[in-house]
């Protein structure tokens, strides 16, 4: 069942931390949702926590959390069914926690709303490391939202429109997590040059290594999934380019 957690313990904050805000975790697991959950307070954030999929859907429309820390195999009903019925409710990021290195879970994921995955074992640093980015990212949006860029950027039937974050694909609206619209942005902003995975991962995720490059590959497919897989041109050892129509 669901328990519940005061706010942050006292512990000073990890720099840029964002103090306050609401993370829910959702692990039937006790011991990884207790370490979840001292790590994230200890880093400055609120933490609910549910232990299964009704009451993760229950905590999430009464608690309204910045961001979700959601396992994918949950009793009740798994953690793709959270997601679809959380992002219905109001959009919140995700951190989708997964046992299986299973891209096809990975994809599936992606495409009802998990802005992220991690692959079971994995460090609580990097864990904390990736909510941080998660939620600096929203930030971001919210800002250009609040100043946004004039005109709509046009690649053929591609639309990208910086002010309302919005794609559409020959007039239809596509739905894109906010990852994906930064990672098709960060592509269009320099369409038929080639980015490395390493780039990528700098400007969209903010991370410093490269130990990465899977979330970029499976945020690449999501994304051709999209918008059409001729969009995005894979170049072998390198990296990604959005392609654009013949003059």
């Amino acid at each position: 069942m669901e328990q519940t957690h005061t706010s942050p313990n006292g512990t000073a904050a990890a720099p840029g931390a964002a103090t306050q805000r609401r993370v829910l975790v959702v692990e039937d697991d006790g011991t990884i949702v207790e370490a979840i959950s001292a790590r994230l307070r200890a880093e400055g954030f609120q933490v609910q926590t549910a232990t299964d999929g009704p009451a993760a859907v229950e905590a999430a429309e009464a608690w309204q959390p910045d961001l979700m820390v959601l396992d994918v195999m949950l009793p009740g009903f798994d953690g793709l069914e959270v997601c679809r019925r959380v992002q219905a409710q109001r959009p919140v990021p995700v951190l989708m926690l997964t046992a299986r290195d299973d891209e096809t879970d990975m994809l599936v994921g992606l495409g009802v709303g998990a802005d992220d995955y991690m692959t079971k074992p994995f460090s609580m640093r990097e864990l904390a490391a990736r909510v941080h980015v998660l939620l600096r990212r929203i930030e971001r949006a919210a800002q250009a939202a609040a100043t946004p860029r004039s005109g709509i950027l046009r690649l053929g039937e591609l639309e990208v429109d910086h002010a309302q974050r919005r794609v559409r694909v020959r007039g239809e609206d596509v739905h894109l997590t906010p990852t994906e619209f930064d990672l098709l942005v960060c592509l269009a902003n320099t369409p038929r040059a080639v980015l490395s995975r390493e780039q990528l991962l700098a400007e969209v995720w903010d991370w410093a290594d490269a130990s990465g490059t899977r979330t970029v590959d499976s945020h690449i497919k999501a994304l051709r999934r999209k918008i059409g897989a001729e969009r995005i041109r894979t170049v072998h050892g390198v990296g990604y380019a959005l392609e654009t129509p013949a003059p």
